[in-house]
C-alpha cells in the first residue's frame, strides 16, 4: 500500500497528461508560456479570486507577498509554531522576525484568542496556515487584524478547495499562497506554487517581483527574485485541475468513513460545521503514536507525522529565543499526531485494511 497513490493518478491520466507535456515540448516555450497565463485564470476561478500569480513553489508564494510588502530587519511577521518550516522561513529570510503564537488543540490552527496580545508596534502581517485542509478561524483573525491595520497571508498550501463560512480558502488575504508540490491535493510533478490576491496594484508589484523584478523585459523596477512557473509544471496542473473536485468529495468520503470506524479508538481530525475540509492529510492522534506507527509499518501501512518537531524547537530557530513550554499544544500535537494513507482512488478494501490493523492495535477489531 502506497501512503499516496500517485503513480495510480497518473495512469488514470496518462493520455492526457503526456498530449499536454508534448504540447509544450513541441512549442518550446518553457517559463511563462500560455499554459500558465492559462492555468492563472483557472485558478483564479476556482478559488474565488481576482488575480493569480504562478510561481515556482509553495515557498515562493509565501515569500513574495512579504517582499512585496517591504517587510524587512525590525518588521514581526506572527504565524504558528505547527507547520511546514516555509511559513517562518520566508520570515526570517527577508531578517524579519517570526513571532509565533499556539494553535488551537482541535483543529491545529493559529488559536486566535492570543493573537491581539503578540501584536507591537513593530508586527507587519499575520500568516494563518489552513493546516491539514482546514482553514483557520479568519472572522476573528481578519477582525483583529483590521483593527491594527495588518495585513494578512494566507499560507493555503493544504488547502485548496477549502471552504470558511461558503468564501473559498485563499480569498480572504491580502494574498494567499498554494504550493502543488506532488503529495498536495492538486499537485504536479516537480516544485510549482500560486499566489492569489483581489488587489490588482498589489498583485502586479508581486507578479513583477517573482520575475525579477521587471515590469518589462531588462527593466527592473524592485529587487525580485527568479520564482517563475515552469510551463511543463502548468501544463500538467491543468490535466490535474479537471479532476480537483471530483478527487476533494472522494477525500471527504474516505475521511468520513476513518472517522465513522475510528472515532472511539483515537482522535480523529475535528471539523468545524461551518467548514469544508479537504483533508490534504488525515491526522488522527495518539498517546501511542510511536508505538501505533510500528505497528502498522510492520504491517505494510505506511505512514507520516506531520510535524514531528514544533519550528520555534528547531536549531535554525533557537536565535529567536523559544524554550521547551512555550507553545504547549504545538509541543504535545508533536508528540501525538500522525498521518494515514488517504488519496482520491484509495480502494474499500485498502482502508478497510488500515481501519482493521488500527483496531486490532487497540484490541477493538
Amino acid at each position: 500500500m502506497n501512503f499516496i497513490d500517485l503513480k495510480l493518478q497518473y495512469e488514470n491520466m496518462k493520455v492526457e497528461m503526456q498530449e499536454a507535456i508534448n504540447k509544450v515540448l513541441e512549442s518550446t516555450q518553457f517559463i511563462l508560456g500560455p499554459d500558465v497565463s492559462a492555468l492563472e485564470k483557472e485558478i483564479a476561478t476556482f478559488c474565488s479570486t481576482k488575480h493569480a500569480i504562478g510561481v515556482a513553489s509553495g515557498t515562493d508564494a509565501l515569500l513574495v507577498p512579504l517582499m512585496a510588502m517591504g517587510i524587512g530587519p525590525g518588521d514581526e511577521v506572527i504565524t504558528t509554531p505547527f507547520t511546514f518550516i516555509a511559513t517562518a522561513e520566508v520570515i526570517s529570510l527577508l531578517g524579519a522576525t517570526p513571532v509565533f503564537i499556539d494553535i488551537n488543540e482541535k483543529t491545529y490552527n493559529l488559536d486566535t484568542s492570543q493573537l491581539e496580545s503578540k501584536i507591537t508596534k513593530k508586527t507587519k502581517a499575520v500568516i494563518p496556515v489552513h493546516l491539514y485542509g482546514q482553514c483557520a478561524d479568519m472572522d476573528e483573525l481578519l477582525a483583529i487584524t483590521q483593527r491594527h491595520g495588518i495585513a494578512v497571508i494566507e499560507d493555503a498550501c493544504q488547502a485548496i478547495g477549502a471552504e470558511y463560512k461558503g468564501k473559498k480558502a485563499c480569498s480572504m488575504g491580502k494574498a494567499s499562497a498554494l504550493s502543488f508540490f506532488p503529495s498536495k491535493n492538486l499537485g504536479c510533478y516537480g516544485d510549482a506554487g500560486m499566489i492569489l490576491s483581489n488587489d490588482e496594484d498589489f498583485a502586479l508589484k508581486m507578479r513583477q517581483i517573482a520575475n525579477h523584478g521587471q515590469d518589462v523585459k531588462y527593466s527592473h523596477k524592485y529587487i525580485g527574485i527568479n520564482g517563475r512557473m515552469d510551463t511543463i509544471q502548468a501544463a500538467i496542473l491543468r490535466v490535474k485541475l479537471k479532476y480537483l473536485n471530483e478527487e476533494l468529495k472522494s477525500r471527504e468520503r474516505l475521511a468520513e468513513a476513518y472517522i465513522d470506524k475510528l472515532k472511539d479508538v483515537v482522535t480523529v481530525p475535528y471539523k468545524e460545521d461551518y467548514n469544508r475540509h479537504v483533508y490534504n492529510q488525515f491526522t488522527i492522534r495518539t498517546t501511542q503514536r510511536d508505538e501505533l506507527c510500528r505497528f502498522l509499518n510492520d504491517h505494510g501501512i505506511p505512514t507520516a507525522i506531520h510535524y514531528p518537531i514544533a519550528l520555534h524547537m528547531q536549531e535554525c530557530f533557537k536565535y529567536l529565543g523559544y524554550k521547551k513550554g512555550s507553545f504547549p499544544i504545538a509541543e504535545k500535537s508533536t508528540t501525538e499526531v500522525m498521518s494515514l494513507p488517504m488519496f482520491p482512488l484509495m480502494t474499500e478494501e485498502q482502508q478497510t485494511e488500515v481501519i482493521h490493523q488500527i483496531r486490532k492495535f487497540f484490541g477493538k477489531a
